[in-house]
């Protein structure tokens, strides 16, 4: 059995090439036992996964980390759980509010490893209707000095039926965890909202929300229904097709919007959105936007930038959000989020769930208890006795 020291192994490990050699001495770490471990002072399997997936290539860190999460191995078993966390809404029970945004798991291929992270909810996706490649790599660049990623993707997608086909046979592994499909048209459409519908249709009895991404910045056609008329029309064809075959499943469709609009483009978006009765919103995907503050040299790369320098933007427009839809619709908070001081500043901003993707890039898995123990620490140092309570509670 390989042990990995914190000298000599780690070090060989790192300057492996091959992914599949990082993936074998992964698993053989997984199974140490505690006599052994206890031979290494301050053994941590996720600080050495991480120092791992650092030196890969991003898409590859990612291919490693979902392969980890598929087959249970170096991912740690999150056990938080707080009755002050708890909220219902869209008849969906959230045993906490923290989520893994879209992005990660783009294909549901890591439905296995769900249960280790006890977030509170998962988006898989985006999913097209076609398979697609994506934009060409190099398309994904971490800026370590910044915390935080630019991603020039492209909606890089399997496709509706390799989705389908892996939640049909993959449903069991789940074990009641709310799963959301974040869904949007191909890059060559004929027929953008045609693709929305059938996407819908289905997926609709694997999942229990979508999300309609309107407003990706990294493919031709990703904000079409921002800047056009077309926004009605894309939310009454998804919602009829909803209600044909969600049967008494009223599954909730949320938009996902950008965090970098124009005052007078976000009014009209949130308004068009709240006259054709949308179920949710969220805020928000990624910006093109480059703060001038950023340090890393990966900070001209074209494409959406996400991850801490995101923070203030995507939470004054979550602010603004609540402040135009009056707190009657549920919003999620994205952007930015790497501690519960983060995530209690989104809730009190007005968002009634947050997501987090980056974070876990720079933090490993273990940060979702952690942020959901500051939370509720923070919520009872300032008297909730529940997190619905302290919802939008900055514009009381």
């Amino acid at each position: 059995m390989s042990v990995l020291s914190h000298k000599t192994d780690v070090a060989h490990l790192q300057s492996t090439p091959h992914v599949e050699r990082m993936m074998e001495e992964i698993s053989s770490v997984s199974q140490i036992t505690s006599s052994e471990k206890d031979k290494y002072l301050r053994f941590d399997l996720q600080i050495v996964v991480l120092q791992l997936l650092r030196n890969l290539e991003p898409e590859k860190a990612n291919a490693v980390a979902r392969w980890c999460l598929r087959n249970r191995i170096g991912i740690p078993q999150n056990i938080y759980k707080d009755d002050i966390l708890e909220s219902e809404f869209w008849d969906l029970k959230f045993v906490n509010p923290v989520g893994i945004a879209a992005g990660f798991d783009k294909n549901a291929d890591s439905l296995a490893g769900y249960s280790k992270l006890n977030a509170g909810f998962y988006e898989i996706g985006g999913i097209t209707l076609k398979p697609q490649p994506g934009n060409p790599s190099p398309r994904l660049f971490r800026l370590f000095e910044d915390e935080s990623i630019i991603n020039q993707m492209g909606f890089n997608s399997d496709g509706l039926a390799s989705v389908t086909q892996r939640l049909s046979t993959q449903k069991e592994l789940l074990n009641n965890t709310l799963i959301g499909a974040n869904i949007a048209a191909n890059t060559i459409s004929d027929d953008p909202i045609n693709d929305f519908r059938i996407l819908v249709r289905d997926l609709i009895e694997y999942v229990d929300y979508f999300t309609l991404n309107i407003s990706c910045p990294n493919t031709e056609n990703g904000q079409l229904f921002l800047s056009s008329d077309l926004l009605p029309e894309l939310l009454n064809s998804v919602q009829g097709e909803r209600n044909i075959y969600g049967g008494e499943k009223c599954v909730p469709l949320i938009a996902k919007i950008a965090p970098d609009l124009e005052k007078e483009d976000l009014i009209r978006i949130v308004d068009a959105l709240q006259a054709n009765k949308i179920d949710g919103i969220i805020v928000g995907n990624t910006t093109t936007n480059r703060p001038d503050n950023l340090r890393s040299e990966n900070r001209n790369k074209k494409g959406g930038l996400s991850g801490k320098p995101l923070f203030q933007l995507s939470t004054d427009t979550l602010r603004e959000v609540y402040y135009l839809t009056s707190g009657k619709i549920p919003l999620i908070g994205v952007g930015g989020i790497f501690s519960g001081q983060d995530a209690y500043s989104k809730i009190r901003a007005g968002a009634s769930l947050i997501q987090l993707y980056t974070a876990l890039v720079f933090k490993g898995p273990r940060l979702i208890d952690k942020i959901n123990r500051d939370l509720a620490e923070l919520l009872r140092q300032d008297g909730f006795s529940s997190i619905s309570e302290a919802v939008g509670i900055d514009h009381r």
